[in-house]
């Protein structure tokens, strides 16, 4: 196939490229960050968004078997808002229809329709356009995905574990689910061969309460910290202080809300049983786990 991945050199688009290569496909990517190294060198090219240039969007699209997105923000930052964020998802959706693209495979989030959080509201509405605009299309759905070296949330969990006494949690009783971003990745490929309009829920083979979660990443590293339940306030407060010195957002409170409220597990059952355990990949990956700082802020929006 020829395939348009958005968002190749991030974090899901990079893995999900990466699989359609191995597979023998042929790949080109539009992106926000066209001038940035590539790490797939002459194979796939890089090509600016043009959200704002639907013509030349549909263009670039012309030819494409299947489009598999990525793209999304994960906070407002700067010009850069939810809003912003679904009108342009929208013209790509248009430019995918006018350019008669094949199939679309749209990188959504889990429980996207059971919570009114700004982050949940606007997939939901992304994910209600895409099953009306008569593109053939697979809306998959993770939880929290984790691995390959550039996750945001359980890296930076580590990276606390590592460097901190005391470990502060938003309290209650809640769970999460994480997915493994190389089985993402063969999801969203699978899905992109696909002909059935469908929402493939994805999420790990492994649900833990949160707090039991980040006790296993320290006691897999061999750390000293305790953990301790605390106010949500409290919490944001905390991610705060360490801000600056990270040169990053650590956490939002949308982010502490959506944790706290259930929302990291599939909201139904996986269609598919995804094979990564999360215990084993914490095994195999403690010397690396959280060395090093995970910044959004500089992934995306320097």
């Amino acid at each position: 196939m020829d395939v348009t991945v958005t968002g190749a050199t991030g974090y899901t688009g990079r893995h999900i490229t990466a699989r359609l290569l191995a597979d023998g496909h042929r790949v080109q990517s539009i992106t926000g960050h066209p001038d940035r190294p590539n790490p797939f060198g002459d194979q796939v090219p890089l090509l600016p968004f043009h959200f704002d240039q639907p013509d030349q969007l549909t263009a670039i699209l012309s030819g494409s078997d299947a489009l598999i997105n990525t793209y999304w923000v994960r906070f407002p930052h700067g010009d850069r808002t939810y809003t912003q964020a679904v009108n342009n998802t929208l013209a790509l959706f248009d430019a995918a229809r006018r350019a008669n693209v094949g199939r679309v495979v749209h990188v959504s989030i889990a429980q996207a329709d059971r919570s009114q959080l700004p982050y949940f509201r606007g997939k939901a509405t992304l994910e209600t356009a895409l099953r009306d605009s008569g593109l053939s299309h697979t809306i998959v759905r993770p939880t929290v995905i984790y691995g390959g070296g550039r996750d945001v949330l359980l890296n930076n969990v580590a990276w606390c574990l590592r460097r901190f006494p005391v470990f502060l949690l938003p309290s209650g009783d809640y769970s999460i689910q994480p997915v493994h971003v190389e089985d993402l990745a063969a999801l969203a490929v699978d899905a992109a061969l696909s002909a059935t309009d469908t929402i493939v829920n994805a999420a790990g083979p492994e649900t833990y309460r949160f707090r039991d979660m980040v006790a296993l990443i320290r006691d897999t590293l061999g750390v000293r910290c305790l953990i301790v339940p605390a106010p949500k306030p409290l919490v944001h407060a905390a991610g705060r202080v360490i801000g600056p010195f990270v040169g990053d957002v650590v956490l939002t409170r949308d982010e502490i809300d959506g944790l706290s409220a259930g929302l990291c597990v599939s909201g139904d059952p996986p269609e598919v049983t995804t094979p990564t355990k999360l215990s084993d990949w914490l095994a195999a990956h403690a010397d690396t786990l959280g060395v090093v700082y995970a910044s959004e802020l500089q992934r995306h929006y320097r």
